[in-house]
């Protein structure tokens, strides 16, 4: 039989098993959305109609965050494309695979300022892991194939796929339905098993090490590779320490953890790295918000760094022995290495490393003091991780809440922090979160968020409502711009330009316009119940604005330009510092 572009588009869908979409219509994609609507009728696929186009791109990252699965995600061609790049961006920095596709004008009108055209394929080079402009209506599934397949092997990413409309007029053409299935590409084969010779090095390092590190991120979760890491670092008494993408990839009730690392990280993690004399990097890429300054990053620290993408290695600290390769791989191939060579870690080898990192813990650097009358931000979030168990999926989007996040809901499991790390996307949280209820519609999912996040993608609450998205909305309102604010305090001399938001919304009338429940909590004796009461509450969307401390900031803090040895752990610190006494 033969078939038109569009319906070449859905058969391609369903051989990858592909069973949401997130999308908004527009001219160039209708013959695309007539064929999702009859696929969509025939049980085939089902389609998610986001409120603007970014909108739809983070829903398809929260769903392929939270599944071993690619987010899929449809807009139009001009604006559509535009609004969605943001959301390609974010997914780019954080290696989430995501196959995006744009609609474009007839391939007779490209080039020509046609209406609604944009070149998005040059527009997103920077920002996709590959892109592709399909000039004949049998490149369609082949593309597609590619398109897949590159997105989710080696260091997952968007790809980008590009249709011109009158490819999917079924008037203009049909052919006979082909879907690869092999593929061969000789320009694109990533590496996966890791060298044995220097994995053996690796082991070598470790032996000899007297204050090792193990410094794991996102890659581990990319890579399925918990389990293996969890059981590397017991083996061998490591402390561990995650980055921000990594979180949950160790177990952060296990005794070793000691923390998220980096600019907000724990005084005890910062420490450990900037004394230790081996770092064991995998699936990390040593970020600034990581290293602060370079010059002055672990000055006596040899590198083992494990990842699948070459290009991370070496890129901003040198590796003394870099092993590229799946990070899953490379740790079965090194626990098949011992046992054939007979190696017994020794965990009571670093027995003075771990007494130095435990004076270091002693310091509590997370404490905080919460009285009767004004709710500090780390409460609300302490009380979410108590009330759900630790066991809540939680989005969040990106500023002092997001930190608050990550240092006081403690994870024990990877896929279940959802965020926008790299990009740092404001308004990624509640889209994000809506895809990731979608594909784990009984599980419990929350967003942390402030009052300026949350405004950036409000418009989803629409979605959440269409589609019944029982989603806990932990709105953190100090009515601030609460990240810039701190920086704007500690280094522009409390100038605090265009961070104070003086015409807020009635969040609570708000949710309620949009069919939802709201509640505003003003009292910390408040705080538990209220978030009890929305949890318990399966069947419908709970939009809690907490009216928390006004200017309360995130510590600890690596100033811009500073060393993991020189942290602010609280404001006097910041204040001594400006004075010249710290």
């Amino acid at each position: 039989m033969k078939l038109s572009g569009a319906e070449i588009f859905i058969e391609c869908l369903k051989a990858e098993n592909v069973d949401t979409i997130f999308g908004y219509p527009g001219g160039a994609v209708l013959f695309l959305y007539d064929e999702l609507y009859k696929a969509e009728a025939r049980g085939d696929i089902r389609h998610i109609l986001a409120r603007h186009e970014q909108g739809a791109v983070h829903g398809a990252e929260g769903y392929a965050k939270s599944t071993d699965k690619p987010g899929v995600a449809i807009v139009t061609s001009g604006p559509g494309a535009t609004n969605a790049v943001t959301g390609i961006a974010d997914a780019y920095m954080d290696s989430v695979p995501l196959v995006v596709i744009t609609g474009q004008v007839p391939l007779g009108l490209i080039g020509k300022d046609s209406f609604q055209e944009i070149d998005i394929v040059g527009i997103t080079r920077p920002c996709v892991k590959h892109n592709f402009l399909v000039t004949s209506i049998e490149d369609i599934a082949p593309t597609m194939k590619k398109a897949f397949h590159i997105a989710m092997s080696g260091r997952p990413g968007p790809v980008l796929v590009d249709i011109p409309k009158d490819l999917t007029n079924p008037d203009v053409d049909k052919i006979e339905f082909n879907y690869p299935k092999e593929l061969k590409m000789r320009s694109y084969q990533p590496t996966i098993k890791g060298n044995k010779k220097q994995i053996r090095t690796a082991l070598k390092m470790i032996a000899e090490a007297k204050k090792p590190i193990l410094y794991a991120g996102g890659g581990v979760v990319s890579a399925k590779a918990h389990k293996e890491l969890t059981e590397f670092g017991q083996a061998f008494n490591f402390p561990v320490t995650n980055t921000l993408m990594g979180l949950g990839t160790y177990p952060s009730n296990d005794k070793q953890y000691i923390g998220m690392l980096g600019m907000h990280g724990t005084f005890e993690a910062n420490r450990t790295m900037h004394h230790a004399d081996l770092i064991i990097c995998i699936g990390a890429r040593f970020d600034d918000r990581v290293t602060g300054d370079l010059n002055k990053f672990s000055p006596n620290a040899k590198v083992i760094h494990i990842d699948i993408d070459p290009a991370s290695i070496s890129k901003n600290i040198n590796a003394h022995n870099p092993i590229v390769g799946d990070v899953k791989e490379v740790l079965n191939s090194l626990f098949d290495i011992m046992k054939e060579e007979k190696i017994k870690p020794n965990k009571s080898a670093f027995d003075a490393w771990w007494k130095e990192i435990k004076e270091w813990q002693s310091v509590n650097c997370l404490a905080y003091d919460q009285d009767d009358k004004i709710i500090k931000a780390q409460y609300v979030v302490e009380k979410l991780w108590e009330v759900t168990n630790g066991d809540s999926y939680v989005a969040s989007d990106v500023g002092q809440h997001q930190m608050f996040a990550a240092q006081y809901y403690k994870f024990n499991k990877p896929n279940r922090w959802i965020n926008s790390g790299g990009l740092g996307t404001m308004g990624f949280g509640l889209p994000a979160a809506m895809g990731v209820q979608l594909a784990h519609p009984e599980e419990v999912v929350s967003v942390v968020t402030g009052d300026g996040s949350i405004q950036m993608c409000i418009q989803e609450l629409g979605t959440c409502k269409q589609y019944d998205l029982p989603l806990n909305i932990i709105n953190l309102n100090n009515g601030y711009l609460g990240m810039v604010r701190q920086w704007q305090e500690f280094f522009y001399e409390e100038r605090y330009a265009m961070t104070y938001n003086q015409s807020l919304p009635d969040f609570v009338k708000l949710a309620e316009a949009y069919g939802h429940v709201g509640a505003r909590i003003e009292k910390p004796a408040d705080v538990e119940g209220a978030l009890r009461e929305a949890i318990k509450d399966t069947k419908r969307l709970h939009f809690l604005d907490f009216v928390v401390e006004e200017q309360g900031n995130v510590y600890p803090m690596i100033p811009a330009g500073y060393g993991h040895n020189e942290m602010y752990l609280n404001k006097q610190d910041a204040i001594d510092d400006m004075n010249g006494k710290k």
